[in-house]
C-alpha cells in the first residue's frame, strides 16, 4: 500500500534549514515547537530531543528577549535538529540568535518594525547564510492593514505577506519561506491559494491556535488536507494545545494518509463490531503505544472477523484477521501462521517487530548493491 501519492506538488524554490531541503523535490517536512521556558536549557534540550526522537525534521524555539537568545545559543550546543528561531519585535534579538547558529530566522511583518531593522536582519541572515520564515498571523496584522480591511481576510493576510515579500525581492534575498496562519481554516485556506499562485518560495502551513489534542488535530486535518490534496505545502506544523510530540504525530499521519510520507506504521484498523473475534480497540491501544519506535514504513491491518479481514490483510505488509478458534496472520498476502487470543498483542508485536527488520534488511541489501 506504500504507493506513489497521486498529488502533484506546487513547483516552489529550494532552500535549507540546517540540513534539512524544503521546498522543490524534497519530502514535506513536519516540525514543531518548544514549550518550555527557553532559560531553562536543560528542560528546553529535552524536549528538542523528543520531538526529534518523534521524528521531528525541525523545531522552533521562542526567543523573547536577550536572556534567551543567549540560552539558545547553549541550547544549539547540545542539540542535532535544525533550530528555528521565532523572533518577534525586538530585531536585535534576530541577529544575536544568527550569530549563535540559528539555522532559520522566524520574523512577523506585523512587529518586527520599521524596515531599516529588517534590512539589518535579512543582511545578518545572508552573512550567515540562513533562510528567514515570514510569519503572518491574523491575530497580529499591522495596523493600517486592519483599518484597510476592518478585520482579518485573507487578502490582508496575502497583502502583509507580500509588503515584506517585495522589501525582500529589493534587496536581493530570496532565502525565505512563508506562512499565512489563521485559526479560520477557511481563512487559512484561502489565503494559503491566493500566495502560492504569486511567489515561488515555500510555504509552511498551519491552522494556528486550532485547539486542543481532538478539536485541533481535526480542524487542522481539515485545513492542511484540502492545501496538501492541491499540491500546496512544503512544511508543516501542527498548533495544538497538547505535548508537541503529539504534534508530530498527526503531522505524520496526515502526510501517510495522503502518501506524502512514508514513517512508521500505517495501521488499517476496522472500528470493530459484534463480529469480532478479539477486541480489537484494545489491541490497536497497545499496539500503537508499544510500537511508537519503529520507524520503518510498513502497513499492518488489524481486522477483527473474516468479512473484510482477508480482503485488507492480503493488501499489507502484515495483516490479522479474526477467526476462529484462532486467528490468522498474512505475511506479503499469504497466510502464514494462526495466533490465539491469549497472548495475540505480544504476539502480534513480535511478528511486526520481525517483518519491520526484514524489511530494513531488504533495504540495506539494496542499497549496498546499488553502491556497487
Amino acid at each position: 500500500m506504500n504507493s506513489q501519492s497521486p498529488i502533484t506538488r506546487r513547483v516552489s524554490r529550494k532552500i535549507y534549514v540546517g540540513s534539512v531541503p524544503i521546498g522543490g523535490d524534497a519530502p514535506i517536512t513536519v516540525q514543531s515547537m518548544t514549550n518550555t521556558n527557553t532559560l531553562d536549557v536543560d528542560a528546553t534540550v529535552a524536549q528538542i530531543n523528543k520531538i526529534a526522537d518523534a521524528g521531528g525534521d525541525i523545531v522552533r524555539v521562542s526567543v523573547p528577549d536577550m536572556d534567551c537568545a543567549e540560552a539558545f545559543g547553549e541550547i544549539k550546543k547540545r542539540v542535532s535538529v535544525p533550530l528555528v528561531t521565532d523572533i518577534h519585535f525586538d530585531y536585535r534579538i534576530a541577529l544575536r540568535v544568527a550569530e549563535l547558529g540559528a539555522d532559520c530566522l522566524r520574523i512577523n511583518p506585523g512587529n518586527i518594525g520599521r524596515e531599516d531593522r529588517v534590512k539589518a536582519v535579512v543582511e545578518s541572515a545572508r552573512d550567515h547564510g540562513i533562510p528567514i520564515r515570514i510569519g503572518v498571523n491574523a491575530g497580529s496584522l499591522e495596523k493600517d492593514l486592519q483599518k484597510k480591511y476592518g478585520e482579518p481576510t485573507p487578502a490582508a493576510l496575502v497583502e502583509s505577506a507580500m509588503r515584506h515579500i517585495d522589501y525582500l525581492d529589493r534587496l536581493d534575498f530570496h532565502d525565505f519561506k512563508v506562512s499565512l496562519k489563521a485559526s479560520d481554516v477557511f481563512m487559512a485556506v484561502e489565503a494559503y491559494r491566493l500566495i502560492a499562485d504569486k511567489i515561488e518560495q515555500p510555504l509552511h502551513l498551519g491552522i494556528t491556535e486550532a485547539g486542543g489534542l481532538r478539536s485541533g488535530t481535526v480542524k487542522s486535518s481539515v485545513g492542511l488536507g484540502m492545501l496538501l490534496m492541491e499540491g500546496i505545502g512544503d512544511t508543516l506544523r501542527i498548533s495544538l494545545a497538547a505535548d508537541p510530540v503529539e504534534e508530530i504525530k498527526v503531522g505524520f499521519d496526515i502526510l501517510k494518509s495522503l502518501k506524502l510520507r512514508s514513517r512508521g506504521i500505517n495501521f488499517i484498523a476496522c472500528p470493530s463490531c459484534s463480529r469480532q473475534n478479539f477486541d480489537v480497540i484494545s489491541t490497536m491501544n497497545a499496539l500503537e503505544e508499544r510500537l511508537e519506535d519503529v520507524m520503518t514504513p510498513i502497513d499492518v491491518a488489524v481486522i477483527g472477523c473474516v468479512v473484510n479481514g482477508p480482503g485488507e490483510a492480503k493488501e499489507v505488509d502484515l495483516g490479522l484477521t479474526g477467526g476462529s478458534p484462532n486467528n490468522l496472520v498474512y505475511i506479503d498476502g499469504k497466510p502464514a501462521s494462526k495466533l490465539r487470543n491469549d497472548h495475540l498483542v505480544d504476539d502480534l508485536e513480535r511478528l511486526i517487530r520481525e517483518k519491520a527488520a526484514a524489511k530494513e534488511a531488504a533495504r540495506d541489501q539494496l542499497i549496498t548493491s546499488d553502491g556497487r
